[in-house]
């Protein structure tokens, strides 16, 4: 049960954001084309799904219409989602009585 809810945990954002791309390529060829200009703007939605998948799923929500005010503030705290998903378990081995693995 606890390794089904890590693999969700941890693919469930890539696999949305993958079968978005999929469905509606139009949404992230909009939100990000304006962003990045050029034949390679698919480059950057694909490291920000290998990355960092909340911040670049709140992205294609908010960008079509452009980012402005508290839109940043939701980019922003996803961003600190993502990076609280890696440094999660830093450190466990330090609190007293721990007795993990």
């Amino acid at each position: 049960m606890c390794c089904a809810l890590l693999v969700l945990v941890i693919l469930g954002p890539r696999i949305f954001n993958i079968f978005w791309w999929i469905f509606q390529p139009l949404r992230w060829q909009t939100a990000f084309s304006d962003l990045f200009s050029g034949s390679l703007w698919w480059i950057w939605p694909v490291l920000g799904i290998i990355f960092l998948p909340w911040t670049t799923l709140m992205y294609v929500i908010i960008a079509p219409g452009g980012v402005v005010g508290w839109d940043w503030f939701w980019i922003i705290l996803m961003l600190v989602v993502d990076i609280a998903s890696y440094t999660s378990g830093a450190g466990r081995k330090r609190l007293p009585g721990y007795e993990g693995y």
